[in-house]
């Protein structure tokens, strides 16, 4: 059986137990005034004492628990013995009530199941039934009440303590069968991963090392200037996308073990090589640089990259014929990137406009959130296209902290 964890009490209990025993105390007050004093060596108000005392030992109940079922014994076993060898002493010999235990007998067994282990507390029962119920000499009037004020309390408080540990168990198992979805999950999508890698190495790593070989060649064989200069072109950017390939597998084939945060390692790229590269195939770009870009770390250096990486590339495909303007300005508090460029100024490829996926501005979205950033992109006045993202300067990763 699971082990029952610490009741603590919280500031609503202390106040209904103290209300609990202001009440217990003025029903105590009123029997004695008008029921019948005890008549014994002690005084008249012998019993009304002992049931105060037991009342304001009440207040202890949550942080001395053993103690006042110590108390509330005694008080019954007292009041018992004056029944059996001094009747009047500490009960008077014609009560109001029919309790022959505590008044506040109920409310402590109530309680206790919260407070002490289970066999303590059916001892404890067990004898105060006995206090309360007098089976030796049973009346209609004294067993069926004493059962009622002592039995029923602990009966029905151990049933809901029980109920409460099942529904506890039963959350508990299924968070850990939620975490053992997810950890199945996990490993399911590390094994497409690793798939995925391994398709990408073998096929599409194989046929740009032949597109960069036959560049290669054709700008040694070629006579014509333009055809080597455009095969020396062809040959560096497939170099390049290999290098970008290679990394990417490697994001791929170590995700599993190095999380999220794989999405933005690497060294980054210097965006100046971006605009240049924009301008180069018709798209005059400029690029404002504002701040010291030493002020971020690298995994932040690497995204901002592969920001103005996309939207240049997007302006490329979707808006010919425009220009564009990158900005970034560096912070004491990380970076803003704006790249806009205006209406295009020509009919779009459409081979080229539908050669993406659709899930470039997503996934730099879930890139940026995922280093705590916030990102926006849409059309404004004039037909042109905007992209914004605003980056921290520190992202706490492993990179980050070295």
């Amino acid at each position: 059986m699971e082990k029952s964890r610490p009741f603590r009490p919280g500031p609503g209990d202390t106040w209904w137990l103290t209300l609990a025993a202001l009440a217990f105390i003025g029903l105590d007050i009123a029997l004695y005034v008008f029921g019948e004093p005890t008549t014994g060596w002690a005084g008249p108000a012998a019993g009304v004492t002992l049931q105060v005392l037991l009342d304001l030992s009440l207040l202890l109940l949550f942080r001395f628990p053993r103690l006042v079922a110590g108390l509330v014994l005694a008080g019954a076993l007292l009041m018992l013995a004056s029944d059996l060898l001094s009747p009047g002493l500490l009960v008077p010999e014609r009560q109001l009530t029919l309790m022959t235990v505590p008044t506040i007998t109920p409310v402590v067994l109530s309680q206790l199941a919260r407070l002490m282990d289970r066999r303590t507390l059916l001892w404890l029962t067990a004898i105060l039934v006995l206090c309360a119920s007098r089976p030796w000499d049973a009346h209609w009037n004294t067993t069926p009440f004493g059962l009622l004020g002592t039995a029923l309390p602990t009966t029905i408080s151990l049933y809901f303590e029980a109920r409460r540990q099942l529904l506890r168990s039963l959350r508990d198992r299924a968070e850990r069968a939620e975490r053992e979805q997810h950890l199945l999950a996990e490993r399911a999508r590390a094994e497409e991963r690793r798939k995925l890698a391994e398709e990408m190495h073998d096929v599409v790593t194989h046929r740009l090392s032949l597109m960069v070989l036959h560049a290669g060649a054709l700008g040694v064989v070629s006579a014509d200037e333009a055809v080597r200069t455009s095969a020396e072109d062809i040959r560096r950017e497939g170099a390049l996308a290999l290098d970008e390939l290679r990394d990417l597998v490697g994001v791929l084939r170590d995700g599993a073990n190095a999380g999220p945060r794989t999405l933005t390692d690497g060294t980054a790229g210097d965006p100046a090589t971006l605009v240049a590269e924009s301008s180069s195939v018709g798209i005059p770009t400029e690029l404002t640089v504002h701040g010291d870009p030493g002020r971020i770390s690298p995994t932040i250096a690497r995204t901002a990259y592969r920001v103005v990486q996309e939207a240049l590339t997007n302006i490329r495909k979707h808006a010919p014929g425009s220009t564009a303007t990158v900005g970034l300005r560096y912070h004491a508090d990380g970076l803003d990137i704006a790249v806009e460029n205006t209406r295009a100024g020509a009919p779009a490829d459409p081979a080229l406009a539908g050669s993406g996926s659709g899930a470039g501005l997503a996934g730099l979205r879930q890139r940026v959130e995922l280093i705590g950033g916030r990102f926006g992109a849409g059309p404004i006045a004039g037909g042109g296209y905007r992209v914004d993202a605003i980056l921290p300067a520190y992202v706490p990763t492993a990179e980050g902290d070295a």
